[in-house]
């Protein structure tokens, strides 16, 4: 079972790592990932397959956010342009995957967390 508490603390520690990243060039968005993942890992406990779950679900939660607001956005536009909402599915397909592809360090970071 998910521990949504988990992934919310490493969403918003990976958030705000990342806005501190894009002012400190050093941290960067790597060790945003990383430490958030690791957060979610550790709180969720259960060992590396639940880690893992958990980081990558604290990695992917704002990409997934942000994809359903473009698909939502790209299906406006089909249907004002009247293209039956053909574009929105494969928006928000391409979106989730890049997200759950971009979380994979969190992913990691998290399995070792929750082994711990």
């Amino acid at each position: 079972m998910t521990n949504w508490r988990a992934v919310g603390i490493g969403f918003l520690i990976e958030l705000v790592l990342s806005i501190i990243g894009g002012i400190v060039p050093v941290i960067g968005q790597l060790f945003a990932a990383v430490v958030g993942g690791f957060t979610a890992g550790y709180i969720a406990g259960g060992g590396f397959g639940s880690g893992f779950w958990h980081g990558l679900l604290a990695g992917a939660l704002g990409g997934i956010i942000v994809a359903v607001l473009v698909t939502a956005l790209v299906g406006v536009f089909d249907a004002t342009l009247g293209f039956a909402g053909l574009l929105g599915g494969s928006v928000l397909v391409i979106g989730i995957t890049l997200a759950l592809v971009l979380a994979l360090p969190s992913a990691i970071a998290g399995a070792i967390g929750g082994a711990l």
